[in-house]
């Protein structure tokens, strides 16, 4: 855990990271939630136990033109998030599952868990958080996922997404290739 950071860049004041010693002294919470997949299974009731976001926004100055979140984890993997979706009160950073600690196989040691969504979006091993004004996607979103990943509106894949979404989605792209 020596190499471990935490850092959140891009559209924010001042560029703040933690290493894993100072991320573990921030407060923790505890919540329960269900994991939905993509590919049709859920899970009941996981406990989870982290650092809310809530809290990480706490220590960052988002400027306001700051609209998105890219997801970076080990390997390269991103995923977009709104912000709206990113700040709700049960999105955390989590070090634990059921009690235990993350293992490595399912994101330890630590993975960002958003209940509201599809459970791609809780992305794995997650490294940073990059603010931006645009909703980029990330690598499934790129490859064909929905934008958004509402699982109670079944928003698996990108031709399910609204005309409004395909466009932002297409100025997205187009922002980040001029920059």
């Amino acid at each position: 855990m020596r190499r471990w950071t935490f850092r959140c860049f891009g559209l924010v004041e001042a560029e703040v990271s933690w290493a894993w010693e100072e991320f573990l002294k921030l407060p923790c919470v505890e919540i329960t939630s269900d994991v939905h997949c993509v590919t049709r299974w859920s899970k009941l009731d996981n406990r989870w136990e982290g650092v809310p976001i809530r809290e990480i926004m706490k220590h960052v100055r988002v400027k306001p033109q700051a609209a998105a979140v890219m997801v970076h984890s080990e390997a390269g993997y991103t995923t977009n998030i709104a912000l709206e979706d990113l700040i709700d009160d049960d999105v955390l950073l989590a070090i634990k599952h059921n009690g235990r600690d993350l293992e490595p196989d399912h994101g330890g040691p630590c993975r960002l868990v958003v209940p509201k969504l599809y459970f791609w979006k809780s992305a794995k091993w997650v490294r940073a958080f990059e603010f931006l004004d645009v909703n980029a996607p990330g690598f499934w979103e790129v490859n064909g996922y929905h934008m958004h990943a509402d699982p109670w509106k079944e928003e698996r894949y990108s031709a399910q997404e609204t005309r409004a979404m395909q466009q932002m989605r297409a100025e997205a792209l187009r922002k980040l290739r001029d920059r």
